[in-house]
């Protein structure tokens, strides 16, 4: 599939339970192209336009791991900040109910692209931002305080909506309803509703994102649900897992992914990062 503005490349990447799938991603990081200002809307400069459609480590190690978890037939799956959606893809092939989410405006292009290069079926696409550019719908922080504790409204649990155990509105949520992204050019659905299980990779790059990331996944996670976030030691790891706490959110498992190097077609890479688990309860 032809991307026009923009140099790409096909990648193979074998994933242990799902098999191979091949990727369509830039060919290098040195590109930019932004003809609408979609991107610049959203807070997306020039330096940072293209990290989206590499095929960055953390995202093969997230998919590898999603591979060897059970199939669980009513299980809601969200996957934030899925760049070319590797694990998405994987979640979909094994038959997973899977949601993919980013903020970028061509996320869904190369979505939709490499999940017909692998023969499968188009996935659900949600636009989803947290942080400073993200709609005003999702500003946890200053409503709810620097570390983003959860009001305790009337009737609302104080660990997610009171609603539990509902999808996106393609889930049938007859509560929760999409919206358009506000601002010129923006096209996508907002992500919306809640879901049982939330995985993202190398999503901790900023010093803010574990206030801001811990507030966005408590506004689309049930009220009993699990999280994964596969990070490449970036620093702000223990900070994010406090904010975390404030949500209900215990830390289950914090499992070093050292020994899993990964498989592409230029052979094995070193990694170094861990597996972060988490759950909260009803």
């Amino acid at each position: 599939m032809t991307m026009p503005g923009y140099k790409t490349k096909l990648e193979h990447i074998a994933i242990a339970g799902a098999g191979r799938l091949v990727i369509q991603s830039l060919l290098d990081r040195q590109q930019y192209y932004d003809p609408t200002g979609e991107a610049l809307r959203r807070g997306i400069c020039s330096a940072s336009w293209p990290l989206f459609g590499l095929m960055w480590p953390s995202g093969v190690q997230l998919a590898t791991q999603l591979a060897q978890r059970r199939v669980c037939p009513d299980e809601r799956i969200l996957e934030i900040g899925c760049g070319l959606g590797l694990a998405s893809l994987v979640g979909q092939r094994r038959g997973a109910h899977i949601t993919a989410s980013d903020c970028h405006p061509l996320a869904e292009t190369f979505l939709d692209a490499n999940a017909k290069l692998n023969d499968l079926s188009l996935l659900t696409y949600r636009y989803g931002q947290w942080g400073e550019s993200a709609p005003a719908a999702d500003q946890y922080v200053e409503r709810h305080g620097l570390l983003g504790i959860p009001l305790h409204e009337e009737g609302v649990s104080p660990f997610g909506s009171a609603h539990a155990r509902t999808g996106d509105v393609s889930d049938g949520d007859p509560i929760v309803r999409d919206r358009a992204v506000p601002g010129a050019g923006f096209s996508e659905q907002t992500l919306s509703g809640r879901y049982d299980l939330i995985i993202g990779s190398d999503l901790l790059y900023e010093p803010d994102m574990p206030v801001t990331l811990s507030a966005f996944i408590d506004r689309h996670a049930n009220a009993d649900a699990e999280v994964w976030i596969v990070d490449p030691n970036r620093g702000h790891r223990n900070a994010f897992s406090r904010n975390m706490t404030h949500f209900g959110f215990a830390l289950e498992e914090d499992k070093r992914l050292d020994d899993m190097p990964v498989i592409t077609e230029e052979g094995a890479q070193e990694y170094k990062g861990r597996l972060l688990r988490y759950r909260r309860q009803a």
